[in-house]
């Protein structure tokens, strides 16, 4: 990003913003920081665990669990494009971030977003597959086809947040504009642009429609029919067995759509308030460390496999089948 040096209206562009965050007293400071930082440390351990568990045991290497190695990667660098930031406000009294430093933070996190939405698509669609059209699974999800979709997910969220990023970038901000959160998100900083943001707003509207919209159909689409196959099996034990295979992917997919559409389901000047900053705090921070511990409880051979590093040693004792893909 090139540093904005351009003037209009005698007014100088910013070359840095302030991110109000949290204020508290220095005292609840301290706590938020220590309890972050140890909610960060413990979300990188827990999905770096399971990519190892994957990799390392021979009966995960299996479409759903490629795709979930892939979530798993994907929210460790979800995480760290905001965390590091918020930990460092929390002891300082310098919020301040720069201006390449907030677009490239926005770059990211958008970019993290659009492709754990798309993700999470792909990863349903594959449940669909699996239980609607069990004998042809092999066929349909080779080595080949979840690599093209895999590449697809990520190839989406840049090109996506690349054009985002050409609207936001360009606008003016003027002076050094505080922005009423703890990390550089879209509406904040159209809420502190200084011209008009129309434009702006108008392609994230319909970029947000393709990224949020089209995967929840997918995913809406996908469970429907799931549903409809399940309860024609006529054994209960069938339609748990097969139910099992897409309980832990569905509480993930309904947590992190829940929280997302709350936010960013509703107009941008809802950012004026501070109660939008602790739904914020549930998709940038809980989930990525509630997705890991999910996938452990729900999953038996996720279970199995994280057993063998000791991350889920004696973690209950009810094991839910699981059918394999």
């Amino acid at each position: 990003m090139i540093t904005k040096t351009l003037e209009a209206e005698n007014l100088t562009a910013t070359t840095h913003f302030i991110l109000l965050g949290f204020p508290t007293r220095p005292a609840f400071q301290l706590l938020l920081f220590s309890v972050s930082l140890a909610t960060y440390v413990l979300t990188l351990l827990e999905n770096f665990l399971i990519i190892l568990a994957i990799l390392s045991d021979a009966q995960l290497h299996k479409p759903m669990y490629f795709f979930l190695s892939h979530l798993s990667f994907l929210e460790m660098w979800y995480v760290t494009v905001i965390s590091p930031k918020m930990l460092v406000d929390f002891l300082s009294s310098d919020k301040s971030i720069s201006f390449n430093g907030c677009m490239t933070q926005l770059y990211f996190f958008v970019t993290f977003v659009c492709t754990e939405y798309i993700l999470l698509a792909v990863m349903a669609f594959d449940r669909y597959v699996a239980i609607c059209n069990p004998l042809r699974y092999p066929v349909i999800m080779t080595n080949q086809l979840c690599g093209i979709l895999a590449g697809g997910c990520w190839l989406c969220g840049l090109v996506t947040a690349m054009i985002k990023m050409v609207f936001i970038a360009r606008l003016y901000y003027c002076g050094t504009p505080h922005i009423n959160h703890y990390f550089c998100d879209i509406s904040p900083l159209l809420n502190v642009s200084c011209e008009d943001s129309s434009q702006a707003e108008l392609v994230d509207f319909f970029l947000a429609l393709m990224v949020i919209a089209v995967p929840l159909c997918v995913v809406v689409a996908s469970y429907a029919t799931i549903l409809t196959t399940i309860l024609r099996i006529p054994s209960a034990q069938g339609r748990q067995k097969a139910f099992s295979t897409c309980a832990s992917h569905l509480t993930v997919v309904t947590l992190f759509y829940s929280t997302t559409l709350f936010t960013y389901a509703r107009p941008k000047l809802m950012y004026a308030y501070n109660s939008n900053k602790v739904v914020s705090v549930l998709y940038t921070i809980i989930v990525p460390l509630l997705n890991p511990i999910i996938y452990c409880l729900r999953n038996r051979d996720v279970k199995a496999a994280l057993k063998k590093t000791m991350l889920c040693k004696g973690s209950g004792h009810r094991e839910d089948p699981d059918l394999s893909s």
